[in-house]
């Protein structure tokens, strides 16, 4: 490259400067950081395929199991990367709860399968792979089962960038000798600047971290704004740079060879068969990209193709679960909404029958924000917005119901917010009490011991301990049905791509039939089926398009001409009673009540909490709408419900 003239220089140094976007208007990135364009020298440019990890789960909601990854993890090996993510994020949760896979299982059959290769994970600080803070010593022993278990780098992030969340974690993976990537989670709004993350970047250096990685997980890092931003971080650190960027917006390549131009070590990519929408550009395309130029991978394409066909296959397979936002969403980029959580709103609208009201929801989502502070969306900051969001349009009040989570936001459990929260959000979500300043993880006490005694007699596995800690609700079923043999992964749909055998598709009931009550006519679609509960199990069903959910024993008591088919027909719509009067309790939204917190006879006021329900993976509470007293309880631990159901009855 012709060396630039002292015109040139001056000529770039007046080029505008990259700025942050904030609706339509432009916050301009102070001048001190103003730098002009000068691509750094050139240097090979190292690369991690996240399609495995990421790649899926942007795509395929984690939902690929782990025989059929195991072939491409073992080609992947062999084609030089310098790490492969392949757990973490989503795919614990995932594994437990619908998969019915040991996840610390499917950690060492990676290991096993790529021997020569990093393994990397994506570990959310002081909230591990669950959404809530853990006690230290929790933390302590999941980095170091992790590594005993295969495990290699650890990139670990806090979703509202407060370093002191990522503390316990990075002295740990230290400790146990492996790789600690510290993480920034890149957004744009008000209060975040250039300068705000290189101090950040420069306080997480001093920390011990080995490596930092930029974490833009909605795609908002413009091409300027990556050049700028990687230049600056390599003048004052000395430890390399990653960068993580998704193809949301349709800015995620270009940010990327801007990015590299700026001096960036390595970067993240997904192979082509898990690229794209809302996961990550394509691996293929950056080394073709690069080839014969200083920034090289050094990384031949011959063997891609083949692994691609395998991607190919797995993503055709799983199609089921492919994420309906697959193309570039130019909405992200005022909205700030991932792609997942685009999905988990309007699955929550088009069960209240509002999918219509998605814009709503979307011109909410950054109230809301601003309310909180401007926190990056990321999980589990993204659900607390999204679903606060969703619940002001669904009420049609503002905060009239406010989760579990943003109370918990609000009073400084999940850290320090970024800037400051609303007067009107911090009144309500707190009442009289008050937020803290300490770090969150200081106030919980050591858990260790309690968990192993909970599950004596269980099993004394600390893998096994360690999935409870996290999920206990869902680590307690998933061992019970281990026990009894009885682990059945959630259902591939044989219409579309296979997951059964030609027999055992000729065993499942139809999907589609009409039923005649009463001289009306009723199209039933059943969509799904959840987990046996107390002796029943959970079916979902359309009646004439409307979303409904029945309990029953086996599916063919629902079919037209089986000996129980009139008894059921006839309470086919609710199993519960529609409210009537003042004191008939209510969800706002559909959800799983995981607390009950009164009994019949009970004495209560009026906005007193009577029970806790878990939607879109946040907990609400569900209040008394009059003082009185418990007449009847209607659901129990675990019940799915809806929202015009009568729960408890007050009287």
């Amino acid at each position: 490259m012709a060396k630039a003239t002292s015109t040139t220089r001056k000529s770039a140094t007046k080029r505008r400067t990259p700025a942050i976007i904030k609706g339509k208007k432009t916050t301009k990135i102070p001048p001190s950081v103003d730098v002009p364009f000068r691509p750094a020298k050139g240097k090979q440019v190292f690369l991690t395929d996240v399609a495995i990890r990421d790649g899926q789960q942007s795509l395929l909601a984690t939902r690929v199991r782990t025989d059929d990854l195991l072939a491409s993890v073992e080609k992947m090996d062999r084609v030089g990367y310098w790490s492969l993510e392949v757990w973490g994020g989503a795919t614990f949760d995932t594994c437990l709860r619908f998969l019915k896979e040991d996840p610390w299982e499917r950690l060492r059959q990676f290991r096993s399968f790529a021997p020569k290769t990093r393994l990397q994970m994506l570990l959310r600080g002081q909230n591990l792979l669950g959404y809530a803070h853990y006690p230290d010593d929790v933390v302590e022993a999941f980095v170091e089962r992790a590594a005993t278990n295969g495990m290699d780098v650890f990139r670990i992030f806090d979703a509202l960038n407060d370093l002191r969340n990522l503390e316990t974690s990075i002295k740990a993976v230290r400790k146990v000798g492996k790789h600690a990537q510290g993480t920034l989670c890149y957004t744009t709004s008000p209060v975040h600047t250039i300068e705000m993350f290189v101090e950040q970047a420069k306080e997480l250096e001093s920390m011990g971290i080995d490596s930092l990685c930029i974490k833009d997980m909605a795609g908002l890092i413009a091409p300027l704004d990556s050049y700028v931003l990687i230049r600056r971080l390599k003048k004052e650190l000395k430890v390399p740079i990653h960068l993580h960027s998704h193809s949301t917006s349709g800015m995620a390549s270009m940010s990327h060879l801007m990015a590299i131009l700026g001096g960036l070590d390595v970067i993240d990519t997904a192979m082509s068969p898990l690229s794209g929408g809302s996961s990550h550009p394509p691996t293929e395309s950056l080394i073709a990209s690069l080839r014969e130029t200083p920034y090289d991978t050094k990384l031949d394409l011959l063997p891609f193709p083949r692994m691609a066909a395998e991607l190919s296959a797995i993503r055709e397979k799983y199609r089921r679960f492919e994420s309906n936002f697959t193309g570039v969403d130019s909405e992200i980029l005022i909205s700030q909404v991932p792609g997942g959580m685009l999905s988990s709103m309007s699955d929550q609208l088009a069960q209240q029958n509002m999918l219509g009201r998605m814009k709503e929801v979307l011109d909410e989502v950054p109230r809301v924000r601003e309310d909180m502070g401007y926190p990056p969306l990321v999980t589990p900051t993204s659900q607390i917005v999204g679903t606060q969001a969703t619940l002001n349009v669904i009420t049609g009040e503002r905060y009239k119901v406010i989760t579990n989570e943003t109370r918990n936001y609000v009073k400084g459990l999940y850290g320090r917010p970024p800037g400051e929260i609303s007067v009107e959000l911090r009144k309500r979500a707190l009442r009289s009490g008050k937020a803290i300043t300490s770090r969150p993880a200081d106030r919980l006490k050591p858990e260790l011991k309690k968990l192993k005694a909970a599950l004596d007699g269980t099993t004394s596995s600390l893998e096994d301990i360690l999935s409870y800690a996290l999920f206990p609700n869902v680590a307690a079923e998933f061992f019970e049905q281990r026990a009894k043999g009885e682990l059945k992964p959630e259902p591939i749909d044989c219409e579309n791509g296979g997951g059964t055998t030609g027999d055992e598709h000729k065993r499942l009931a139809p999907r589609e039939f009409h039923v005649t009550l009463h001289g009306e006519s009723y199209r039933i679609e059943v969509t799904g089926a959840s987990h046996k509960t107390e002796g029943q199990k959970p079916y979902y069903i359309r009646i004439n398009d409307q979303l409904e959910e029945v309990y029953l024993e086996t599916i063919s008591e629902i079919l037209p001409g089986t000996p129980q088919a009139s008894e059921t027909q006839a309470n086919l719509p609710f199993a519960r009673p529609k409210p009537q009067h003042p004191g008939d309790v209510t969800s706002p939204m559909p959800g799983k009540v995981v607390k009950v917190l009164v009994q019949e006879g009970d004495q209560i006021k009026k906005g007193a909490v009577v029970l806790i329900i878990e939607a879109m993976k946040m907990e609400s509470q569900v209040v008394s709408p009059i003082n009185g007293t418990v007449a009847k309880v209607n659901v129990s631990l675990g019940d799915d419900i809806k929202t015009d159901e009568t729960l408890i009855v007050v009287g």
